[in-house]
């Protein structure tokens, strides 16, 4: 009950606003990966539906769970990787050894949470380069405002200059005065539809998991090595970016062990955000630093709501235009942008190093099926290394 009036009193609209924004990014961005992975193996409705409920309660109790224990904005999110891994890896291998690789993959994490070794190694990572991680992976998410302009320019524009108004007249609400805003003219326009829109509970389907090799190998290891590269370390840095000293491995062994628990309902696994992380971290949350952690309890709650009507997401998410979701995310995370580029050009013996960090990381490059946060980091220890020696 304390910890409930603490977090009341510690809310603020901004906060809420926050955390709505953190899940409709979380899940406009790649849900539809889910429905393609699960129609490409075969699934039925209900168990593509079971997925999304597994994934959204466990995202929903670690998210909340975690914020409230070390007073952090914690946020978990799946492995929108992992889902796009398994668009053509699911294909041709039974569900029951699909789940039994999740499960592997999902007792590694917790391995290397439960052990101490992610948090070691994270330790030897300089507080700039991992600024530099974090700007670099939201480089390309804050630059596609610009984008989605060629797109739906009477929007996006309206969207921006009332960001810009709000920002100097309520900072505070400046994101979700941008929010209303593209809600007013994208109705306006036509441009929100919600024809196919059903309210429908998400019913929980258990499949009994079996292992094989080639299932473990094709799927449970890729799957771990992503997860680690592509969600936990960009998450961990976002955190220490904006100066949060959380310990790592009790965040890291939580999700392992919730994914494991909830893998035989269809989680591929949940883990660290990066993205919905920075959002509800940033300073747009709330003004005072150490009152962000509501944010990322509000988000688990409406993680939670989500998970219970997982069967509909798909319809409601469609009904936004994506110019508007894109501009939304994009402005929510303009501080955190600018917060890493400030932190990451600090010290002048490792400036190099954060910029080629920043860069490669920004760079969307993908080698060996890992994506560029892992290649930034491996550039930048290795450039500070060699300028150093």
């Amino acid at each position: 009950m304390r910890a409930l009036n603490r977090f009341l009193s510690d809310s603020a609209p901004s906060c809420v606003i926050a955390g709505f924004i953190a899940m409709l990014t979380g899940y406009t961005s790649s849900l539809i990966l889910m429905f393609q992975a699960g129609q490409a193996a075969g699934l039925s409705s209900q168990e593509i539906s079971s997925w999304i409920w597994a994934l959204s309660i466990g995202m929903a109790f670690c998210s909340i769970f975690l914020s409230l224990r070390y007073r952090a904005p914690v946020v978990i999110a799946w492995s929108t990787p992992g889902a796009a891994l398994l668009i053509g890896s699911l294909p041709g291998v039974p569900y029951a050894e699909a789940i039994g690789a999740f499960i592997f993959s999902s007792i590694l994490i917790a391995l290397c949470g439960l052990t101490g070794s992610f948090e070691r190694l994270m330790r030897r990572v300089p507080p700039s380069l991992a600024a530099a991680l974090l700007a670099g992976v939201l480089f390309n998410i804050g630059s596609e405002i610009f984008r989605a302009a060629e797109i739906q320019p009477l929007l996006v524009l309206s969207m921006f200059f009332s960001y810009l108004l709000g920002k100097r007249l309520l900072p505070r609400y400046a994101v979700l005065v941008a929010l209303l805003t593209g809600c007013l003219v994208a109705g306006i326009s036509g441009l929100l539809n919600f024809e196919h829109f059903a309210l429908e509970v998400a019913i929980p389907v258990w499949t009994t998991p079996s292992f094989s090799f080639a299932a473990l190998f094709s799927i449970g290891i890729p799957l771990f090595v992503i997860a680690m590269a592509s969600q936990n370390m960009p998450g961990l840095a976002v955190l220490r970016a904006e100066g949060y000293q959380t310990p790592a491995s009790p965040l890291i062994s939580c999700t392992g062990i919730v994914s494991t628990l909830t893998a035989p309902f269809g989680s591929h696994g949940i883990h660290l955000a990066a993205i919905t992380m920075a959002i509800c971290a940033g300073p747009e949350a709330h003004a005072q630093k150490e009152k962000r952690y509501s944010a990322a309890v509000w988000c688990g709650l409406f993680y939670g709501i989500a998970g219970i009507f997982g069967a509909t997401l798909a319809a409601l998410f469609a009904a936004f235009p994506s110019a508007l979701v894109l501009s939304i995310a994009a402005l929510a995370l303009l501080g955190s942008i600018g917060n890493g580029l400030t932190q990451a050009m600090l010290q002048p013996q490792e400036r190099e190093a954060a910029l080629v960090t920043f860069m490669v990381t920004a760079s969307g490059l993908t080698l060996l099926g890992i994506g560029s946060a892992l290649w930034g980091l491996v550039a930048g220890v290795l450039t500070l290394l060699i300028l150093r020696r």
